[in-house]
């Protein structure tokens, strides 16, 4: 919620007093442009997914004849290449088993591709 509300105050800023029927797809293309030019893909992605949610809301409620954001398309993200470890850090993983359970559990995961989650 918090992102949401920052996103918005961001387009406040840069628009001023407007009222929402006097947003075009146009004015909002150009809002994405000169804000987003410093923006990853996928930060530039969330902000377009905010700016549709907001007018999609308010043409729901009927504020808004027309929803200008309905044509705003995300950015295209590229495929992210996997990290792995070299053959140095496995070794230092392995040399940093203390005990025979942790070294079974090493020789387990890795191998096998086994992911762990962040939490």
């Amino acid at each position: 919620m918090k992102t949401y509300c920052f996103q918005y105050n961001l387009l406040l800023r840069f628009f001023g007093d407007i009222d929402m029927n006097e947003f075009t797809t146009e004015k909002l293309k150009s809002y994405l442009i000169e804000m987003g030019e410093h923006l990853k893909p996928s930060s530039l992605g969330h902000r377009v997914r905010c700016i549709r949610s907001l007018f999609k809301w308010t043409y729901d409620e009927g504020f808004i004849s027309k929803n200008p954001a309905t044509k705003l398309k995300e950015p295209k993200l590229g495929k992210r290449i996997p990290k792995f470890l070299s053959e140095l850090e496995i070794e230092h993983l392995r040399e940093a088993c203390q005990t025979c359970k942790e070294n079974a559990l090493f020789e387990f995961i890795y191998p096998t591709g086994c992911r762990l989650e962040k939490s």
